[in-house]
């Protein structure tokens, strides 16, 4: 059993071999790893009892959890009804040219995960978006660009390397 095994053991052994510990250890595992892989949603069925299909049903209900891994960086923008109106669809599309992606899905690479939101309850500064839990306000693709820089990424690079230029 590898590290990541022991560890996955170790959360599930602090519930009750129960089914309403399901979303708790789902949290934990979640918190844990960034995601919950198939492989380690199998053994928490197996520990609480719950049907694969139950499991995964709650795991995609609930936005929070994430089913794949996500990049070093995530860039979620805001789609709510000003931001839409202040240009928020053109952030989405610069997004996917430059990075190569579309919303819901990361960069080969694992550099970006790239998301849209229905609100970030931010509309006095439209279009938003957040980058790593930091808002940005007022974006446009320029400042957009700008803020993927400070991260240590151009994102021409970015799209050079991902066969996107």
């Amino acid at each position: 059993m590898n590290i990541e095994g022991v560890k996955i053991s170790e959360i599930l052994e602090r519930y009750p071999a129960k089914p309403e510990y399901l979303i708790f250890l789902l949290q934990d595992i979640q918190k844990q790893y960034g995601f919950i892989s198939s492989e380690t949603m199998e053994q928490i069925c197996d520990r609480t009892g719950v049907p694969l299909t139950q499991a995964y049903s709650v795991a995609t209900f609930y936005q929070s959890f994430r089913l794949e891994p996500k990049g070093e960086h995530e860039i979620k923008v805001c789609l709510g009804t000003a931001c839409h109106l202040k240009g928020g669809p053109r952030i989405v599309n610069e997004l996917e040219r430059r990075l190569g992606v579309k919303a819901g899905e990361t960069t080969s690479d694992m550099k970006f995960t790239f998301d849209t939101v229905n609100c970030l309850g931010a509309c006095a500064i439209a279009p938003v978006i957040v980058i790593d839990e930091e808002y940005h306000p007022n974006m446009t693709a320029q400042k957009l660009e700008k803020q993927i820089k400070t991260l240590g990424q151009d994102m021409t690079e970015v799209s050079e390397v991902l066969g996107h230029a």
